[in-house]
């Protein structure tokens, strides 16, 4: 191999924890150009050939809603210097659309998603493991807030979608996957002091 071998990173918590904030830190403060970004958002699979109430009901908080197979084989290519086509996922619409995006490899690779530690073969590409660990009802307001902003949903969907799956399957699969990880960080992207040392981590690796 000519190429260093990438630090790949997985950030994993409840829907609405800070995630994406953590994320977000971590990109700008490790830089841009350093880091490979995937979210496990992009991986679910295409329901277009399902009509639109079906595409609903569809249980999007389990493992089975999402093309892990496809960000393995994503990671294990930006691991061998190789850039990928990542999906663009239609949330309004439950489908996938004809465009991708092109993600090149960087000296990091960070992954991000509610269910990337609940996969044994994808929880064992990481070398470092963050859970972003929120109280429920913060992760709540936070997921109602972005769903009636960014998805086009109503109040009354995004209450039923939380009673019925959100909640379980963050019961059955989010909470129990903690275990797997490193580093825990509560309140996500507002505990600076966390955000300080894990920083700080990436960069001593990096060296």
């Amino acid at each position: 191999m000519n190429h260093p071998v990438p630090l790949v990173i997985g950030i994993a918590g409840g829907s609405g924890s800070g995630k994406t904030t953590v994320a977000q830190e971590i990109l700008q403060r490790v830089g841009p150009d350093r880091i490979a970004f995937l979210q496990h958002d992009s991986y679910y699979k295409d329901l277009s050939g399902l009509p639109p109430a079906q595409r609903a009901e569809v249980n999007f908080d389990h493992p089975n809603s999402l093309e892990t197979d496809l960000l393995i084989q994503h990671i294990a290519a930006l691991r061998e210097g190789k850039a990928v086509e990542v999906p663009i996922y239609d949330f309004s619409t439950h489908s996938r659309t004809a465009q991708t995006y092109t993600v090149q490899p960087r000296r990091v690779i960070l992954v991000e998603g509610i269910l990337i530690f609940t996969e044994p073969a994808l929880r064992d590409m990481f070398d470092v493991k963050i859970f972003v660990d929120t109280d429920s009802d913060m992760r709540f307001i936070r997921r109602l807030e972005r769903d009636l902003k960014e998805r086009g949903r109503t109040t009354e969907s995004v209450i039923k979608q939380y009673q019925l799956t959100v909640r379980p399957m963050h019961m059955e699969f989010v909470e129990p996957s903690k275990r797997y990880a490193d580093v825990i960080i509560p309140e996500g992207g507002y505990n600076a002091a966390a955000l300080d040392m894990v920083v700080a981590r990436v960069e001593s690796l990096l060296k």
